[in-house]
Formats: C-alpha cells, structure tokens, sequence
C-alpha cells in the first residue's frame, strides 16, 4: 500500500507537470455561435480644410503694416495689413482745393444774387438778369457736391487699403512681406477656414464597400506607428462624402471627425474603414488557456469537460465584451466551459 500511494502520488505530481490537472468547478458555459464580424482596413488619411480662402488686396499700393503670419488664428473681419497707395493722399489734397475755390465762388454768387434780388424789386434789372445769377449759383452748388462725392469715393479707396480676413480660421501662407508693392486683387494671405476634414485615398476594389455614413476609427496624431496603430485609443468618426469618380485607381472619401482643429493642414494619420463582412466563432478571452505554445479551451461533452486545441486569431469588441476569434477547433453549436 505504501508503494502504491508512492506510484499514485508521482503520477499525479507527473500529469501535473505536464499540465493536465483535475477540472475545476465549473463557473458557467458560453454558447458558441457565428456571429458577423466587420472587417476593417487601415489606410492613411490626410488632413484638409473644409475652406480655403485668399484674403486679397482690393487697392494697389505698398504693404506699410503686415499683423499676421504662418500659423496665425484669425477671425472674419480682422484687419491683417495695410496698403497704402500715395497718390490717394495727393488727389485728395486737391480735391479739397478744388473744394474751398468752388465755396469762394459761391459765396461771391450767392452775394451777387442777392444784390439781384434787391434790384430786381426796385424794377432795375430783368427777370432774365436775376434768372442767370440764380444759375450760376445753382452751377457752384452742384460742383461741389460733385467734388464732395468725389473725395467721398477717394476715402473709401484710401480705406479699402486695409486687407481683411475673409473668414474664420488660421494662416497658411503669407505670400508677401512689409513693404511689398502689390497690384489690386493679389493675395495677401491663405486662410484654412470652416474646420478640418479627413480625406482618404482607398484603391479601386474597396470603392463599392464605402459608403456615406459608415461609421470609423481614426488614429492617434503623427506616423509614430506605436501610437498611431493602437486601435484601442482611436476615435470614432463618420464618412460625409465619398466621390463618385475614380482616379488611378483611387477613389477619395471624407471623414468628419472632432478634435481636428490643432493638426497641421496636410498631417497624416490612421484610418480603420469597414470594408467587408464575415462571420466568425468568438470566445471571451477568460475562455482561452495556453500550455507549451498550444491553446485549449474547454468543450462541455456528456461526461464532462475536454480540452480541444485551437488556432486564435485577434482580439475585438463586441457588444457582450472582449472577444477572441478562434479560427480553428470549434464548430457552431458548441458549449465553451467558462472557468
């Protein structure tokens, strides 16, 4: 009996180091059954703003103030420079001498038809007589408000020589420098407005499995692929539009997706867009037990629990929790012992 208890003892103590130990209570058992899958693929997206305006000069002249550059957050109406064209300067100088010699006349007819008026009483002079001097003030009162406008139109063009922001958003290029002399209609400024965008390039076979309103992840900002990749840290975001022509091979796509507004205009970063369907047999991951590179989960049968190798595959969120896929070992139908 003493060397039986030895025998049995080592084989127990043996079965164990080779992992093969007593079953466990059992916790519960999960019904496996093939459920749908979306496939995903990673591809690359590029930053774009959603507006791209140039804010132009509307006067000829020179740049005397620039207050914006490369990077600059603007809003709509903010001045960003100053042109400055001299000879506005000069023509409005002599239009207001043109102005006060036209005031002098006027004032000269107005005396004249006053005196007219007088005599015209006294029976000196004719109606006709009094009828000219009326017209001759008539004339210098127009001439000068003729002027008045003129200047008027001068002012507006001396301010119009303030450039300014067409809209909300921030700098790409700055073209031109202080003291610069410009042309009217030349660019001062490129501004990125309206928000951010994702534009994608997928090639030619995913073109009929996108579509508006798919629902993706985007990736961490930059191309450190460590970060970038982990799919658990990405956002969700929405495709608004996809193009219906295609270029190359290519067909472009957008993606609406908060928390764009401090990535450079053109930066790159991950994508996981749905391309395809497929259903799969998945465990949770609690189910999955590996001894000497090999993994078992445990089948219930009619005279208890085995162990039935299988070939995992990724790991992925469903909607009960974690899940492992298992590309091989279980079939539709079987009971997965939880331990």
């Amino acid at each position: 009996m003493a060397t039986l208890s030895i025998g049995v003892r080592a084989a127990i103590a043996l079965f164990s180091a080779l992992g093969f130990a007593a079953p466990s209570v059992l916790a519960g058992t999960f019904a496996v059954h093939a459920t749908p899958k979306i496939e995903l693929k990673a591809v690359f997206a590029q930053v774009e703003p959603r507006d791209t305006v140039d804010a132009r000069a509307r006067i000829g002249g020179t740049i005397v103030s620039l207050a914006v550059e490369e990077g600059s957050a603007v809003k709509a109406g903010d001045v960003i420079a100053n042109v400055v064209d001299g000879k506005i300067a000069l023509q409005l100088d002599a239009l207001d001498a043109q102005i006060k010699g036209l005031d002098a006349q006027l004032r000269n007819a107005t005396t004249e038809l006053d005196r007219g008026k007088t005599l015209f009483a006294s029976g000196t002079i004719a109606k006709s007589k009094l009828d000219t001097l009326q017209t001759a003030v008539d004339v210098l009162a127009n001439q000068i408000g003729a002027a008045q406008a003129q200047r008027s139109v001068m002012v507006q063009q001396a301010n119009e020589g303030q450039v300014l922001a067409p809209a909300p958003g921030r700098v790409l290029t700055v073209p031109i420098t202080r003291g610069s002399v410009i042309m009217p209609g030349e660019t001062i400024a490129r501004i990125a407005g309206g928000g951010y965008f994702l534009r994608l390039s997928l090639p030619e076979r995913h073109a009929a499995q996108i579509h508006a309103g798919d629902s993706v992840l985007v990736g961490g900002r930059g191309l450190n692929m460590a970060d970038s990749e982990d799919i658990a840290k990405a956002r969700s975001g929405k495709v608004v539009k996809v193009y219906p022509e295609i270029d190359g091979g290519r067909v472009l796509a957008d993606v609406e997706v908060g928390g764009l507004g401090d990535f450079f205009a053109g930066e790159r970063t991950l994508v996981w867009i749905p391309v395809g369907r497929r259903d799969v047999i998945a465990v949770p991951p609690a189910t999955v037990t590996t001894r000497y590179g090999i993994d078992y989960v445990q089948v219930a049968e009619g005279n208890g629990p085995i162990d039935v190798a299988v070939i995992v595959g990724e790991n992925f969120d469903s909607a009960d929790g974690p899940r492992i896929e298992i590309l091989s070992g279980l079939r539709d139908g079987d009971t997965v012992v939880t331990p």
